[in-house]
């Protein structure tokens, strides 16, 4: 299991969901450019002191990317008709979160292998990025037998 992260522009949000990966022994791959620098004070004091802890991966573009996956593309995103909570989970998949602004371009949904949605009440539009992933992740982990 593996998180990517696709063009993220909130430093609190990339720190937080590294100190996930780095808690949970989960890879996370980023997929720049970023939003922002890595010496960011915000991107630090939201990792913290996890960052020697975290598997991280940085990758310059989204080509980039897909030339180094391995497993499925799991594309979190509000356009999706499958709930997380309704979709089996390999061992292998990669749970890809877009950029807090935008999300993610059509062709990067063209390339995902599955889309899902976190079920929510009628009239909201998202949750924050970083719950999203942990949630998602959560369950992944769940179903796949993959909690440390």
């Amino acid at each position: 299991m593996r998180l990517a992260l696709f063009e993220a522009d909130i430093p609190q949000n990339t720190g937080a969901l590294m100190r996930l990966c780095a808690c949970l022994g989960v890879p996370l791959d980023i997929i720049e450019p970023c939003g922002f620098l890595f010496s960011d004070r915000g991107f630090r004091r939201a990792g913290m002191d996890y960052v020697k802890d975290a598997q991280i991966v940085r990758h310059s573009s989204w080509t980039g990317f897909l030339a180094a996956r391995r497993g499925r593309i799991v594309l979190l995103t509000t356009k999706a008709d499958t709930a997380h909570t309704e979709f089996a989970f390999n061992r292998d998949d990669i749970l890809l979160l877009g950029r807090e602004s935008a999300g993610v371009p059509e062709h990067v949904h063209g390339a995902s292998d599955a889309r899902l949605s976190i079920p929510m009440r009628p009239g909201l539009r998202s949750l924050n990025v970083a719950l999203a992933g942990a949630m998602v992740l959560g369950e992944a982990l769940r179903q796949t037998g993959g909690f440390p």
